[in-house]
Parts: structure tokens; sequence; C-alpha cells
């Protein structure tokens, strides 16, 4: 089973590529078992307090308990995939390839 540490974590302002940053770059992660198995229990975790939330018919307020459980989890989410290492486009890797042999 996956255990997700907290220790050091800042809370949701924690600096995080925009959504455009992210789509900029299109990188690849190379996620293993246990990030997986964190990811996918977070994403139920997220999934199941939106339900909640939208079923119960709460009004959106800035203190809102329900609604920050699920962004704190959702930078949760966030931080796992980002601690991911990326994986190198072809591109990258030709490029290294090449510079190797230049040398």
């Amino acid at each position: 089973m996956a255990t997700l540490s907290t220790a050091g974590f800042s809370g949701p302002a924690t600096r995080h590529p925009s959504v455009a940053e992210q789509f900029a770059r299109k990188q690849r992660r190379q996620i293993t078992p246990q990030a997986g198995k964190a990811l996918e229990k977070l994403s139920h975790a997220i999934e199941y307090l939106t339900d909640e939330f939208v079923q119960s018919g709460a009004s959106f307020s800035a203190n809102n308990s329900q609604l920050e459980a699920v962004q704190l989890l959702m930078a949760l989410n966030r931080r796992v995939y980002f601690e991911c290492p990326e994986v190198p486009t072809l591109g990258e890797r030709l490029r290294s390839l090449l510079h190797r042999t230049t040398n």
C-alpha cells in the first residue's frame, strides 16, 4: 500500500506550474507504481468529496471546509505528480546522443 507523507507540505499555496505552462511543455512523466497508487487514491477522494458537495447543494464560499479539503487533496495530487521524473522527449534524447558523439 502506498503511503503519502505530508511532511514539509506548505499547503495549497505551493507554487505549481500554471495550466498554460503545463500544456506548453507537454512533458511526460514516469509514474512509479507507488505514485500511481497514491494518485489513484487521491483522485478517488477528490471525486468523492466533490460529489458529496454537489449533492448537498452547499454554496461556494471562502470558508467551506469541504472545498478546502478538496483543494488540499488536489494540491497533494499535483505534488505527487510533479515529483515523478520527467521522461525526455525523442528530440532531447537525440540531441544528447549527438552531443556525446561529437565530443
